[in-house]
């Protein structure tokens, strides 16, 4: 069970959004390699960047801001934010992204991201971020009529290493994480999944290691983090406590 730290860019910066709203943005870190390099002194293995801007601009925006976080860490980097074609992952790939995740074209090209999961086993992540239960696209701006796991099921066998499931409605409003949904999508495919959007607090961490949970892969944390409700310590020892119980 991975616990990750989320850095999401915009214009360079590390930001929260409220609910995917640009217009709502709240800078945290001016210098989001620095940033980088904190969650890894706290003990976090592993990073969940977001290109914001790259999102919605469907290529990527903050490339810059992201190469200086891979040259300041050496924990794995998983990536989303507008990755729309298969020179943008190997670009990536080729620049240390362990992960690259991708959103909207899971919906409008499948067949690209089931290629890309072929030509690079277990570096390739779907996003799926849903509003009322049906996906958005295009940096969220846009909501489609297929439900999270019409889109889950297409990847069944794919080779896909995780989905990130993303509840809209909750992502950055510290209302805690949809485990319901996230842990019925868990159970109905084979795909691990990643919980996000809403962790709010040590309740959320004791609620992803209950037993119902254990097919989870983990869980993105972001304002959470960066507002103190969840201190980093106390999280990382109740997830390796557990693991080591297991």
């Amino acid at each position: 069970m991975i616990l990750f730290p989320a850095i999401d860019l915009k214009e360079g910066l590390a930001v929260r959004l409220q609910q995917g709203d640009m217009a709502r943005a709240t800078v945290f870190h001016r210098d989001p390699s620095a940033q980088a390099r904190a969650f890894e002194l706290q003990g976090f293995k592993y990073l969940h960047i977001v290109d914001l801007d790259g999102a919605f601009a469907g290529k990527p925006v903050n490339a810059a801001a992201v190469e200086r976080i891979l040259e300041s860490v050496s924990i794995p980097v998983q990536l989303g934010g507008g990755v729309r074609d298969a020179a943008t992952v190997e670009a990536w790939l080729e620049k240390g992204v362990t992960r690259v995740i991708i959103g909207t074209a899971a919906v409008r090209d499948p067949p690209f991201v089931k290629q890309a999961a072929r030509d690079f086993p277990g570096r390739i992540a779907v996003g799926l971020d849903a509003r009322d239960g049906k996906v958005a696209v295009e940096g969220w701006a846009e909501t489609s009529e297929l439900t999270v796991l019409d889109i889950a099921r297409r990847f069944e066998d794919a080779g896909v290493a995780a989905i990130v499931y993303t509840d809209i409605a909750r992502d950055g409003m510290l209302q805690g994480i949809n485990w319901d949904a996230t842990i019925a999508l868990a159970d109905a495919i084979s795909i691990p999944v990643i919980a996000s959007g809403g962790l709010a607090s040590i309740d959320d961490i004791k609620a992803m290691l209950e037993p119902r949970a254990a097919r989870l892969a983990g869980a993105i944390a972001g304002r959470a983090l960066y507002d103190g409700r969840l201190d980093a310590a106390e999280a990382l020892k109740m997830i390796a406590d557990a693991t080591a119980a297991a």
